[in-house]
């Protein structure tokens, strides 16, 4: 396995750039381009536009249709958006409405865009009752109360709310919907002021460009927000012609590479590394979802928003960057951690569970509590313990033992759990349970039973599970295989062949991002591989010791 391991390590290593961080490749997205194409076509950069839809035409798959990424099945969002920018037929409207709201249910985060660009499209007719009001003059309101007013859109959707209910007002207004008329102007301000430097929402071309073909189609074609907009998908714009579905995870996978290399890293790479994250947390309250200073989000580009996931990822990332004998380091290392577990621990839910962005909203998805990021606060919270003084320790402990009552309460009968942002598209549901149990069981492992309570009968079903599945893991792809690797240590002959001895790594279509959008990373199986082969070898080390300890 050494050797295997030793390869694997330094495809790794030889993807950090020399400014100290690890960007990766997301995969070109059919959506994404499509939207893209569709709002740049509407602004007049036709050239641009058409290269986009010229991307679209040669990745269709064989069934004339089109998935998320040029490796995922077809599917009806991909479908309808690319068929739609092409000027092909799509059905009936009603039906189309139907299938869209439908589909999304209760969350008009992602249903209300598609609608709209069907109909600016031409493909749903001329009358915009179809779509659905949003009620856009509701973001005049102070931040602290979208919770109580219950939008209908996740927490960091506002850009999504502003536009699309204004070009729906604009196209068919209410009688005496007056009040809307006169927020207009308050909530175009609004727009500008949290939109980033670079122009893009959420460093997103979805959308960014689900919010300039709105803004254009409402009359609004030369303000300000909508040609920064247009710009941000020039600059983004792949030499393909295609966009992804966000311009990079690189804080995220930064995170990762730190824990699967731990050890392996020269001084000057750590150095460089730690310095890329202190520098990339927020230390100012976020325009955009107003979060507190203290959070990491998942790039160091200027429209990424601080996040559970990635600040807990960059706790631990901190924790093996941290040199404990060096004191300058350590006091500037101390300060930002704190931050970031107050931070995280501001964020838990009254249930205990950790959501992605904002305390409290709940119900629509990626606003709710979930498995994996509570799982990875205990992981992160776990390693800082008595570090950081004794009022965070007993904060730390207190927010650990309620998130592990929310885990026992979300354990399955079977023994596993469900993620938020990773699905597999070899599962019959689309569920993503090996991801799931395998970051909730590392978060478990990293505990003493005698501190907290139930936690071995957690340990024993999640173990029993991943047992059964590294038996027959037929819903695994490589990064699957790569997590019961890890926990199981089943499967190393099989990494080896399917990656032709660590040197050959084909990434699949494993992340889920806002509305269930699929994407693959490159970085995601070789991070995987090299952490769960380091496991396996920590684990070989420790059982050799033991058998040579005396008794």
């Amino acid at each position: 396995m050494t050797d295997l391991l030793d390869n694997c390590r330094n495809r790794l290593l030889a993807e950090l750039n020399d400014r100290g961080f690890w960007e990766g490749k997301l995969s070109s997205s059919a959506l994404a381009t499509a939207v893209a194409s569709f709002a740049l076509a509407l602004g007049g950069r036709t050239a641009l536009a058409e290269r986009g839809l010229q991307w679209i035409r040669t990745h269709r798959n064989a069934d004339s249709g089109w998935g998320d990424s040029p490796e995922s099945p077809s599917n009806f969002t991909a479908t309808l958006l690319c068929r739609s920018v092409l000027g092909e037929e799509i059905g009936p409207p009603e039906k189309v409405r139907d299938a869209i709201l439908g589909f999304y249910g209760e969350d008009r985060t992602f249903s209300i865009p598609i609608l709209t660009l069907c109909m600016l499209a031409g493909k749903l007719g001329a009358d915009w009752s179809v779509i659905p009001q949003l009620p856009f003059e509701l973001a005049v309101l102070p931040h602290r109360f979208y919770r109580l007013v219950r939008l209908p859109v996740v927490s960091y959707a506002l850009p999504a709310l502003i536009s699309m209910g204004l070009v729906r007002h604009e196209k068919r207004p209410v009688r005496g919907a007056f009040w809307r008329r006169r927020a207009i102007g308050r909530v175009l301000d609004i727009l500008r002021s949290i939109q980033p430097e670079s122009g893009g929402f959420l460093e997103a071309a979805p959308l960014t460009g689900f919010v300039a073909m709105s803004l254009i189609g409402a009359g609004y074609r030369d303000h300000p927000v909508t040609q920064k907009c247009l710009s941000f998908l020039e600059n983004t714009v792949r030499d393909d012609g295609s966009w992804p579905i966000d311009v990079d995870l690189s804080t995220w996978l930064t995170s990762l590479s730190v824990r699967a290399l731990d050890g392996d890293l020269s001084v000057e790479q750590t150095n460089a590394i730690r310095e890329h994250l202190l520098q990339n947390q927020m230390t100012e309250e976020h325009p955009f979802t107003h979060a507190a200073p203290g959070g990491w989000s998942w790039t160091n580009r200027p429209g990424g928003v601080p996040d559970a996931d990635d600040t807990a990822a960059a706790l631990i990332a901190l924790y093996h960057l941290w040199p404990q004998d060096d004191s300058d380091v350590t006091s500037r290392i101390l300060p930002a951690v704190r931050s970031g577990v107050e931070w995280l621990i501001d964020l838990q839910n009254r249930d205990g569970g950790i959501p992605t962005f904002c305390k409290g909203w709940g119900k629509l998805p990626f606003d709710r509590s979930c498995p994996d990021l509570t799982a990875h606060m205990i992981r992160a919270f776990a390693l800082w313990r008595r570090y950081l003084g004794e009022d965070f320790d007993a904060a730390m402990y207190n927010a650990m033992q309620i998130g592990l009552d929310y885990l026992l309460r979300n354990q399955r009968p079977d023994g596993s759990w469900i993620p938020l942002w990773f699905g597999s598209q070899l599962h019959p549901k689309k569920e993503n349970p090996v991801y799931g149990t395998v970051r909730v069981m590392e978060a478990l492992e990293t505990l003493d039973k005698q501190d907290f309570l139930r936690l071995e009968w957690m340990r024993s079903q999640g173990r029993t599970w991943l047992a059964k599945t590294a038996e027959h893991p037929e819903y695994c792809g490589l990064e699957d295989l790569a997590l019961l690797v890890g926990m199981t240590g089943n499967g190393v002959d099989k990494i080896r062949d399917l990656t032709v001895q660590g040197t050959q790594f084909s990434a699949s279509p494993i992340g889920l991002y806002f509305a269930s959008l699929w994407y693959s990373e490159k970085l995601y199986p070789l991070i995987f591989i090299t952490e769960a082969l380091k496991r396996c070898g920590d684990k070989q080390g420790k059982d050799v010791a033991g058998e040579r300890s005396p008794e």
